[in-house]
């Protein structure tokens, strides 16, 4: 099948390789335009462009979806089909009908749960214990477009946005092969999406690493989890930000679990073999690994050996 990529993030990196390895005609990769990591690196191209250089692909980096170029390189191109895994735009019309097959859009949830630009590292703050990957037909809305094919995946106990976005991206992969075959043979069956059951997803922001420590330690480990690796969640500790990078709560049946009833949320409770914080409910929160602004990250028993923390220090919202 004649094919139109477009995707940036690492997440999409596994389909563009299936793309490439079912043989495929990529005629074009879409990509966003290189970016700076910070002010002082030089810009740096997206994964999707990395990968599509490597598999001498033709690149476009438009600033926006409407891009004049880009539409008239895409219809003169006349694809049969338009594959869109985390591209991070809106598509106007004229791209969506330029296609002969139109546009399938790769997304890492179970539609319609959870549409938008961060479904993996919302579901993981919500405590969600199944997500997946959704192909659909793609429409003028936001995700909103006819289902075509779903895959589960169980979210598994300790799992970070990160290691949770590779799995999904494998996932995606197997589905796109599965949804394009489907398609070239005509044995696709859409399926409109329920509106009553739709959630939204929006992008973190720097404020959803921010830790309350007067919430219960499940809530603050989804939070930790769900914030590897951006924007990573914080807290202050003597006036300075830490950010907390591993966690884990504690059961009411650890020993020790009669120290956090009526303490103070944040106060550490243990600074020895472990490293141990009281949270909102009587309930416990283990550190495993934390970072001090410009300092490498180091485990509990490190924080503690160095006099970074010690018991009795107090945990609070990160310093404005």
């Amino acid at each position: 099948m004649r094919v139109v990529f477009m995707g940036t993030p690492e997440f999409a990196v596994p389909s563009l390789d299936r793309l490439a390895a079912e043989r495929h005609e990529i005629l074009l990769v879409v990509t966003r335009p290189d970016r700076r990591r910070d002010r002082r690196a030089e810009p740096s191209p997206s994964p999707v462009k990395a990968r599509a250089r490597a598999l001498g692909l033709e690149v476009m980096e438009p600033a926006t979806a409407a891009d004049a170029a880009l539409q008239e390189r895409i219809t003169a191109l006349r694809p049969d089909l338009t594959v869109v895994v985390a591209f991070g735009r809106i598509l106007p019309p004229a791209l969506l009908a330029a296609p002969a097959r139109g546009a399938v859009n790769v997304h890492a949830s179970l539609l319609p749960r959870w549409r938008g630009a961060a479904p993996i590292a919302r579901a993981i703050l919500a405590g969600d214990r199944v997500t997946g990957v959704t192909t659909m037909q793609m429409d003028r809305g936001l995700d909103t477009g006819a289902i075509l094919l779903e895959r589960p995946c169980d979210i598994e106990d300790r799992e970070t946005t990160l290691t949770l976005t590779g799995r999904l991206a494998l996932l995606g992969a197997d589905l796109l092969a599965e949804t394009i075959a489907l398609l070239a043979r005509d044995a696709l069956t859409t399926r409109s999406q329920d509106e009553s059951r739709a959630t939204w997803a929006p992008p973190l922001r720097r404020e959803d690493g921010r830790i309350a420590w007067e919430v219960p330690a499940a809530e603050i480990d989804r939070r930790v989890r769900a914030c590897q690796p951006w924007p990573v969640a914080e807290a202050g500790l003597r006036g300075e930000r830490v950010q907390i990078l591993e966690a884990e709560p504690l059961s009411p049946d650890d020993p020790g679990g009669a120290e956090a009833d009526g303490a103070a949320p944040g106060l550490v409770l243990e600074a020895g073999g472990r490293l141990v914080v009281a949270c909102g409910g009587g309930t416990r929160l283990a550190l495993r690994s934390l970072r001090l602004p410009g300092r490498r990250a180091l485990a509990a028993r490190e924080a503690v050996n160095g006099r970074i923390v010690a018991r009795g220090d107090r945990l609070t919202a990160p310093p404005a």
